[in-house]
């Protein structure tokens, strides 16, 4: 099959840099639904525009490109084995090319493969079908989303909700609540897949098989399409919004499937998916290897990139800031505030700040900006580091160890995705620093703010987690965690458990 490498190749480029239509309607759609000039609104159209920046730039939608999972259908004599070491290969050059980040990690040792190979990656399931083509679909799910799965063993207490049974209603209730437990942090407005049934290992792949399914289909099963429905209506009156700043849209699409269980197993498989929903398909020549028609890419959907201005006729406040950045301005700032960075700021991520805690800073982080990112670099001939994609990673990781940091190296400015927690709250109002919320997967919009790659430490961490220092202009972000105790995580935590609270009675019966 001489095109195969060349048409894997294509398969993952364009899964990683160029959203399908389907999805692209959904975040169109949520964008009009929300009110003219809110902080979802904004955030909206910054990921449309990213979205289109990706695509004509030919990089990575974001930044974390996942564990690459390839779904294979072959007919009968198809070598598979000459299929996976072609996708081995075809992996390694996207990782090479930028399309890819370098994300396969030893779990033993933390050592960075480099090139996404390792054992268990990528993850590639096989199984024969009928037809004559090579069916192949491909979805990059990266770790922030990933991490906010969620699996119930029935019947369970629910917070908010109460008591799940071994019914239509518990499952009605498992998925709400996993929709709830997301907040922000896996960069809703989101997707879910839901596996009704198997055992813990089944359960889950049923869950993430799901999203293979396109947005706006309809479930075959009668029950399931009215359950699926009923999510996706009540899902979006929790408040929770777009990277849980609040807002109208918290999910953006649902899909359940079911599988036959044991009588003394009753599993709720939920796999959560960012809107940076990256799953492509296509059928492949079973001679050649030459792809014969992509799966998810029937039509052109361009996106809504427009910014309305704000019915209310009060001002969002703007604050310009230049790194490093004193206590005074720091103190002066309040949540909603939009902060504008220039000057230097520096990437750090679950390895730095472990390491921090018992080391000392390779640079000054004095008045500085620590970024929770790991970038997509590449080093050209004349061996200088580009930026091809750095959107923010989620930040609840480094609640152990944040607050410490802040307090110990005089750090002035936090920015990530998603909040963090009390402990880190605490220390923002004890030394006088803030957390900023950048745009989760907006990973071109962001790597358009950095003018220069003015250095890197602690390479030995591989490149996504080594500290990188970069010289940006115009990095806006939003301040959602204060130096006065304010944080609108926890506000929307809160008014999301209560509207919760209000589907704790039997629906389905």
């Amino acid at each position: 099959m001489e095109k195969l490498n060349e048409s894997l190749l294509e398969l993952i480029t364009e899964t990683s840099t160029n959203l399908p239509p389907d999805v692209r309607r959904a975040i169109n759609e949520a964008k009009r639904k929300e009110d003219a000039g809110t902080r979802s609104a904004l955030s909206l159209s910054t990921i449309a525009t990213n979205i289109t920046m990706a695509e004509e730039n030919v990089s990575p939608i974001c930044q974390d490109t996942g564990m690459p999972t390839f779904e294979i259908k072959t007919p009968v004599g198809v070598n598979q084995i000459t299929i996976k070491k072609a996708i081995h290969e075809a992996v390694a050059k996207a990782t090479k090319l930028g399309k890819l980040r370098t994300n396969s990690v030893d779990s033993l040792t933390g050592e960075n493969t480099g090139d996404n190979l390792g054992p268990g990656t990528p993850v590639i399931h096989f199984e024969q079908w009928e037809e004559e083509d090579i069916e192949i679909r491909l979805i990059l799910k990266g770790g922030g989303c990933e991490n906010k799965n969620i699996q119930y063993s029935l019947p369970c207490e629910l917070e908010g909700l109460g008591k799940a049974g071994r019914d239509l209603d518990g499952i009605r209730k498992c998925i709400l609540h996993a929709v709830y437990q997301a907040q922000g942090q896996g960069c809703s407005a989101g997707f879910i897949g839901v596996g009704i049934g198997g055992d813990r290992t089944s359960g889950y792949a049923l869950a993430k098989h799901q999203l293979f399914r396109r947005v706006d289909d309809v479930n075959p099963n009668p029950k399931l399409a009215e359950l699926e429905a009923y999510i996706m209506d009540k899902a979006n009156e929790l408040g929770i919004g777009t990277m849980g700043f609040g807002g109208n849209t918290t999910l953006l699409g649902c899909k359940i499937g079911v599988e036959n269980r044991l009588p003394a197993s009753f599993f709720v498989s939920v796999a959560y998916n960012c809107w940076a929903f990256r799953r492509q398909g296509v059928r492949l020549d079973a001679k050649t290897g030459e792809i014969k028609q992509y799966l998810y890419k029937d039509e052109v959907v361009p996106m809504d990139t427009s910014a309305a201005e704000p019915a209310s006729t009060q001002e969002r406040r703007e604050v310009v800031l230049q790194a490093p950045i004193s206590e005074e301005q720091i103190r002066s700032l309040k949540v909603g505030d939009v902060v504008i960075i220039n000057g230097l700021m520096h990437t750090g991520r679950d390895a730095l700040h472990k390491y921090l805690m018992d080391h000392d800073s390779p640079v000054d982080l004095n008045g500085g900006v620590i970024y929770h990112c790991g970038p997509v670099m590449l080093k050209d001939e004349a061996g200088e580091w580009h930026v091809k994609a750095a959107g923010p990673t989620t930040s609840i990781r480094e609640e152990p160890y944040q607050g410490d940091i802040i307090k110990k190296f005089g750090i002035r400015a936090v920015i990530g995705k998603g909040g963090m927690g009390p402990k880190t709250l605490k220390a923002l109002e004890e030394h006088g620093a803030v957390y900023l919320n950048a745009i989760g997967g907006a990973a071109q919009y962001y790597a358009d703010c950095i003018e220069k790659v003015e250095g890197v430490d602690l390479m030995e961490f591989g490149i996504p987690e080594a500290m990188w220092h970069l010289r940006v202009k115009g990095f806006a972000a939003i301040v959602t965690m204060d130096a006065h105790g304010n944080s609108l995580h926890a506000d929307v935590d809160k008014s999301s458990k209560e509207k919760l609270a209000q589907f704790a009675e039997p629906v389905f019966q």
